[in-house]
């Protein structure tokens, strides 16, 4: 673990000058209409979508993943890609270091993310992941079998679902250790034997003199500030999405093992690509 990760640590602070202003304002404008208009369409292919193939979703994932890869290129951060996107059927398992990582994954690759049932609440947030299929659960013993049951729901729909292990985002500079919990969700008579488990590495790089943990959103960060400090940045680094060779569930003994395999594969492609920015 890096040792500048220390939650009691002061969070970063983004000054933003005249120029600087005049990128949010920029950017901003233009991020706002990509999503509206992006949400417009989504919405309509749904009301044809929803009747035809109920949970089955065979164009309006290709909307967000379209919002996406334009959005970083309004921002100006570039993205690079390592590996193949499974087709098997089954789950994306990611480190988690910025708000970020939603647009970085789902541009690349056609995913939906499961998310705590508190984020269907946020403003604006909370509505746009419930537009793009995100899945909510809450963390509550009593609803397991329900959210078991919900999850099998769509992952046999052939939704490859994405979730973050370590539970919350972080500096970017190191993975936490992986909670299992959800991971006992795959090992279920109906879906141990037809589900992978893909692990992805996500890892940012930072322009030469900036801090590296630029990106990271973590602690009592706000998503306000963050966001404004993006848009107005100068120059922009790069995100790496690296993604691992999918595992096979039914070669796992229980969610422990699977989960402490699909750690160790993400934390050493995130040390690889944090070496080599």
């Amino acid at each position: 673990m890096s040792p500048r990760w220390d939650g009691s640590e002061a969070l970063l602070e983004h000054s933003i000058g005249p120029v600087g202003w005049l990128r949010v304002l920029f950017r901003g404008v233009a991020l706002a209409l990509l999503v509206t208009v992006g949400l417009i369409v989504l919405m309509l292919i749904r009301l044809v979508e929803r009747p035809l193939y109920g949970q089955g979703r065979p164009v309006s994932p290709y909307i967000t993943q379209a919002v996406c890869r334009i959005a970083f290129w309004i921002i100006g951060l570039r993205r690079r890609r390592i590996g193949t996107a499974m087709q098997h059927p089954g789950a994306v398992v990611a480190n988690h270091a910025s708000w970020l990582d939603i647009f970085s994954l789902n541009a690349s690759q056609r995913i939906y993310f499961v998310a705590k049932s508190e984020v269907a609440g946020w403003p604006g947030i909370g509505w746009l992941a419930r537009a793009t299929g995100t899945v909510f659960i809450e963390r509550n013993p009593k609803r397991a079998r329900e959210q078991t049951e919900l999850f099998q729901q769509r992952l046999l729909h052939n939704h490859r679902l994405l979730f973050f292990p370590e539970g919350t985002s972080t500096d970017g500079q190191q993975v936490l250790p992986f909670k299992t919990t959800l991971f006992q969700a795959f090992m279920t008579p109906q879906l141990r034997d037809v589900i992978w488990i893909q692990p992805v590495s996500v890892t940012y790089s930072t322009p030469d003199g900036s801090d590296d943990r630029f990106y990271g959103w973590w602690g009592d960060m706000s998503f306000g500030s963050h966001l404004l400090a993006t848009l107005a940045a100068k120059e922009h680094g790069r995100v790496i999405t690296r993604y691992h060779p999918p595992l096979k569930v039914i070669e796992f003994s229980d969610r422990k093992a699977l989960a402490v395999t699909c750690e160790r594969i993400v934390r050493e492609g995130h040390q690889i690509d944090l070496l080599g920015r």
